[in-house]
């Protein structure tokens, strides 16, 4: 039987979820869609030719009969109130970034997942789904490079849009590496700090971009992160890990290379959705196969709230200039 799921939200990552679902994915079958913008939802419901009802709003869609399982793609602060529905319907929900906008926020669905007794909740942070990154962990947990000592990490869009802010370098951009990071190293990181090169040129009037995070684990591995979303060049995402006896660079995208006009060259991407395009059909179809299976895996509410508990630290150094602390308390044993 396939898991019957309702969407909450049909933006552009719900859209695609959404089409995803009902054509890609193996037994899963969407029976469900809203958004703040009903037009907008009964518009991706034609589109895309499903047979699903649109509801008013997300909590007449958590509380339905037909639905099993919950997508959150709505507005980032809309995410909360959501997730914190479906928990406490007893309904498996997979939000995508941000879980909530505040760490509070982030703490109040861990604290409501905890109390229902049963992991419910999966985030949306979906490198660790892919198969570049899955490599790069096995050759540090395979120990062939030794303990790692630094990592060397970038993150660079061709260009971003008017409403881009300084901030959201952090809670839009950088919250990935922030999550990735950690599960590659198994490890959680006890301060940060923020420094910003000269400013791009490109870069939009309110913006300064880029920007350098420094970051420091538990077990002493010093990182590094280059935000950098005016490059003009392409969607580039690179990560380098230095080891006590080796290097380990996240394998390139695989592209065509070129011999033409007296030039060797290989394409570089565009767009952030064709980069990830595969892993967030393994990640969704990990969902489905979780619930379908009484047990939801991957990226946990834990994550989400220590991505942001890290997230609000680099705010804070972006204004500061200065290390800042990153305080985690101890992990719930339920998240063991």
């Amino acid at each position: 039987m396939s898991l019957k799921l309702g969407v909450i939200g049909t933006g552009a990552i719900g859209r695609d979820h959404i089409r995803r679902c009902s054509q890609t994915l193996l037994n899963s079958q969407v029976v469900a869609v809203t958004d703040i913008n009903l037009e907008q939802a009964a518009q991706a419901v034609a589109d895309l030719q499903l047979s699903a009802e649109v509801y008013a709003d997300g909590h007449a869609l958590i509380q339905s009969a037909q639905v099993e399982a919950v997508l959150v793609t709505s507005w980032g602060p809309s995410h909360e109130e959501f997730v914190l529905a479906a928990i406490a319907a007893g309904k498996p929900v997979f939000c995508e970034k941000p879980l909530a906008v505040t760490a509070q926020g982030c703490r109040n669905i861990v604290e409501a997942e905890v109390a229902h007794g049963k992991r419910l909740v999966q985030v949306g942070f979906m490198r660790p789904y892919d198969q570049g990154y899955q490599d790069l962990k096995a050759v540090i947990d395979s120990g062939q490079i030794g303990e790692p000592l630094m990592l060397h990490c970038a993150h660079r869009n061709p260009t971003v849009g008017e409403n881009y802010t300084t901030g959201m370098a952090i809670t839009d951009t950088l919250i990935h590496e922030l999550d990735v990071l950690r599960w590659l190293l198994a490890d959680d990181y006890v301060s940060v700090q923020v420094v910003f090169p000269r400013k791009a040129s490109k870069a939009l009037s309110h913006l300064r971009d880029p920007q350098i995070v420094l970051l420091e684990t538990a077990r002493g591995t010093r990182i590094d992160v280059e935000v950098f979303v005016n490059c003009q060049y392409g969607y580039d995402i690179q990560c380098e890990v230095v080891g006590e006896t080796g290097i380990a660079k996240l394998p390139e995208p695989s592209q065509v290379q070129l011999r033409s006009g007296a030039k060797l060259s290989t394409a570089i991407l565009m767009d952030w959705k064709d980069r990830f395009i595969a892993a967030y059909d393994v990640e969704l179809q990990a969902f489905i196969d979780g619930v379908r299976a009484g047990q939801v895996g991957g990226p946990s509410a834990w994550d989400g709230f220590a991505a942001a508990v890290a997230a609000d630290a680099c705010i804070e150094a972006q204004g500061s200039g200065q290390i800042v602390a990153v305080s985690l308390p101890q992990r719930p044993a339920f998240y063991g």
